[in-house]
């Protein structure tokens, strides 16, 4: 028997492209993270832009893989989480460690999807506990800040959500 918990099965370091080849950059200390352009220098010094994704075990591989984020900034670990602000769902990075498994429902789990068929390099990312929300981009001000983004259908092809791990 399997429990219905989600347990750690392996642990991917990768940075995370947007459509524009810039790089998931995360800032806690300004509690964002944003796609930017990185020079070579920055990358190497890689605060706040490699990130660990945590794959899970699943019983139903068909909602994708399991997946929750983590990044080091300044050497802390960080961890990727959705909550509630002013009414909408927002993208946070709390201060601490992905737990190993977790009991039930879980607002760091994303599952990870090709984002199209004939497109197996990228991925777009949705939610684990609301149906047609994805990791995305959205342009404010100078910034492209990672948001989640309701796609009104499965199928729907929004270059806002597509990721290259």
């Amino acid at each position: 028997l399997e429990c219905d918990s989600f347990c750690k099965e392996t642990i991917l370091h990768r940075v995370l492209r947007n459509v524009n080849s810039q790089l998931l950059v995360v800032r806690p200390d300004l509690n964002i993270a944003a796609f930017e352009d990185v020079t070579d220098q920055e990358m190497k010094s890689g605060n706040g832009m490699h990130f660990s994704i945590h794959c899970y075990k699943t019983t139903t591989p068909s909602a994708g893989m399991p997946v929750a984020f983590s990044v080091q900034v300044e050497n802390k670990s960080y961890y990727m989480c959705c909550e509630e602000e002013r009414g909408k769902m927002a993208v946070r990075f709390k201060e601490g460690e992905v737990p190993e498994e977790f009991p039930g429902e879980c607002n760091v789990i994303f599952f990870k999807k090709t984002f199209t068929p004939c497109s197996s390099r990228a991925f777009k990312f949705e939610y684990s506990l609301e149906q047609g929300m994805f990791l995305a981009f959205e342009q404010e001000g100078g910034l492209r800040k990672l948001i989640l983004k309701k796609l009104s259908r499965e199928d729907e092809v929004d270059e806002t959500t597509k990721m290259f791990p």
